[in-house]
């Protein structure tokens, strides 16, 4: 459903100058969501939060594509913004990035450094101690942006 919501709220975005950088469909509780997040260059305001949601609020009711009622956001996916699609890896190379594995590598679950390299699904981050992390992406809880630590590993 978030894919067909997003085909459908692309160009209208494109119109505003913005791009989607992700679109999810959850549950909370009994309520239905869906959360569209933009971006722009130099940030996202709140007038385009709600410009893009005028625009969207009749397209999406005439397609239809969610069958229950929900709740529609649009707000941006902030600083701290996790990276999940092929295009967030190769847009953010080289800034810093926080992640969370699934399973601890070598006693450790969560790291810090600079996204060096993606490909085919593998992160490559180097770390506070200057050597180089491959991660299968399958293998993460979340990759995120990491606007706010040096690079480092955290104990954990």
């Amino acid at each position: 459903m978030a894919e067909n919501v997003r085909r459908i709220v692309e160009p209208f975005a494109r119109e505003l100058g913005l791009s989607i950088w992700d679109v999810r469909y959850l549950k909370e509780g009994s309520s239905y969501y869906v959360r569209i997040f933009i971006d722009k260059e130099g940030g996202v305001t709140l007038d385009d939060c709600v410009d893009l949601s005028h625009a969207v609020d009749k397209p999406l009711d005439d397609a239809d594509p969610v069958p229950q009622s929900y709740c529609l956001e649009v707000s941006s996916p902030g600083l701290e913004r996790e990276l999940m699609r092929d295009e967030h890896f190769t847009a953010c190379l080289g800034q810093k990035v926080k992640l969370r594995l699934i399973r601890p590598r070598e006693g450790k679950r969560e790291f810090r450094g600079t996204l060096e390299a993606y490909s085919e699904g593998i992160i490559t981050v180097r770390t506070g101690d200057g050597n180089p992390l491959d991660v299968d992406k399958k293998e993460t809880g979340y990759v995120k942006l990491d606007d706010f630590e040096d690079s480092e590993v955290i104990e954990k």
